[in-house]
């Protein structure tokens, strides 16, 4: 009965502990290569033309749904075909890797059953009933009705299958067993099947199904608890993933969305950018590959829902700054960044992001600005902004001191008030990132 016992408790335990790797990577969406064929190749998965005829109605609601859900941002790897997969999805306990999910008979989905699918939206299960790795969304996925999944399936099948095997996941022991994976399910799988709000209007319901469902904003926009789930009661307010930020979409007047209109909400889905901001990292690509390509309509529902999301209690206080480090840092910014952003930080709106009362700036953990100022970005090219205005890399030229002084003083300037950073967290994302080091001391006599 002791062993019985002890297993019992070894098996959960496990499985508890399981779901930081698998859920930490849910919410990923990594940034892919900008490279002109594959993102034209892409996107005519998603914009081809479905001709009138029998079931035309049902296909054109399936890719409405592959927008909506981002389908290709996680299953395209460097180089490869859309929807093929192979995209390696990191977590602090190894690699995932996404799956094919072409209509390819073999290596594919061309022989899922309807049934199938429903399985691995709603209970993540798949074919053969093994439990899928929750970094595929499906915590909210099954969000979506049966007619949502049998149409999304019905567009999959049209697509050009693809033959190819993705590698192997890399997880470490026992995180490798999928059984362990049904711990996870029992303990934090919630039935989130969409009932509309009789109280809301007809555009904020849609707005809430496709944040919520399809969209699942919340796998990158909410904090995850010590187990990788979801931090009850702290819904959409920002998270660190893949070491950038997905801020906070409250709102909150700091850190959220509470100086913008639903209108700016609406253009930088649309277009990647607005007067507040510009969408780089891990976001472009949702941009490219999913919002811009969403109904004007739909990208207004989007934006009603997120404007009605209350700020939490403010996580921000006061905050003992360094002058000297200020100082510093504003001589750094007057050389590397003014000519973009302009001594003011006021920028140039829709070409390169105004820094004073900026959101993305001031996040309390400031991952996704030491991430920016390191490796760069290129902003989201869309079709009705293509051109892909790029944040160029500082790695090589500044120091770890450097870029957490520069850092500091944007975080403190022009109406905004944010903790300092510190060399040593720079320094770490510097080597989590493999990023060179400029060859050269900096002020303190250390090499950096």
């Amino acid at each position: 009965m002791k062993r019985s016992l002890f297993f019992k408790t070894t098996v959960l335990g496990l499985g508890v502990a399981a779901l930081a790797a698998i859920s930490w990577a849910e919410g990923q969406t990594p940034a892919l290569p900008r490279n002109p064929s594959s993102v034209i190749t892409a996107l005519s998965v998603l914009t081809v033309q479905i001709p009138d005829g029998a079931g035309a109605e049902i296909l054109r609601h399936g890719q409405e749904l592959m927008r909506a859900g981002d389908c290709v941002s996680c299953h395209m790897r460097k180089g490869g075909e859309p929807l093929s997969g192979g995209l390696g999805l990191k977590t602090p306990f190894g690699v995932i890797y996404s799956s094919n999910i072409t209509p390819d008979p073999e290596t594919g989905i061309g022989r899922w059953t309807p049934d199938q699918f429903y399985r691995a939206m709603h209970d993540g299960h798949g074919a053969n009933g093994e439990n899928l790795y929750p970094a595929f969304p499906y915590p909210w996925f099954r969000t979506m009705s049966r007619a949502d999944d049998d149409a999304l399936l019905a567009y999959i099948k049209t697509t050009p299958p693809v033959h190819y095997t993705p590698p192997a996941n890399q997880l470490i022991f026992p995180l490798n067993f999928r059984s362990l994976v049904a711990g996870w399910n029992l303990l934090f799988l919630k039935t989130r099947s969409f009932a509309s709000a009789s109280e809301k209007s007809e555009v904020w319901n849609r707005g809430a199904y496709l944040v919520n469902g399809p969209g699942h904003c919340g796998a990158c926009h909410t904090p995850k608890n010590a187990f990788g789930a979801d931090q009850a009661g702290h819904e959409f307010r920002g998270a660190v993933i893949d070491n950038w930020t997905a801020p906070d979409l409250t709102g909150d007047i700091r850190t959220g969305l509470g100086a913008w209109s639903e209108g700016d909400i609406s253009e930088y889905l649309k277009t990647g950018r607005n007067a507040h901001a510009g969408a780089g990292g891990a976001m472009a690509d949702v941009v490219t590959y999913s919002t811009s390509l969403l109904t004007d309509a739909d990208r207004t529902a989007i934006a009603v829902y997120l404007k009605s999301l209350p700020a939490g209690p403010s996580s921000q206080s006061a905050v003992a700054i360094d002058a000297a480090s200020i100082s510093r840092g504003h001589e750094i910014y007057s050389d590397a960044c003014a000519s973009c952003h302009l001594e003011n930080g006021k920028g140039q709106p829709s070409l390169f992001p105004p820094l004073g009362n900026n959101a993305m700036v001031q996040q309390l953990d400031a991952t996704g600005l030491e991430h920016l100022i390191l490796a760069g970005t290129s902003i989201a090219a869309t079709p009705s902004r293509p051109s892909p205005l790029s944040m160029p890399a500082f790695s090589w030229k500044l120091t770890d001191r450097e870029i957490a002084d520069v850092a500091t003083y944007v975080r403190n300037s022009w109406g905004n008030r944010a903790p300092p950073l510190n060399p040593d967290d720079v320094a770490a994302l510097r080597k989590q990132l493999d990023l060179q080091k400029p060859r050269r001391t900096d002020n303190s006599g250390d090499q950096d």
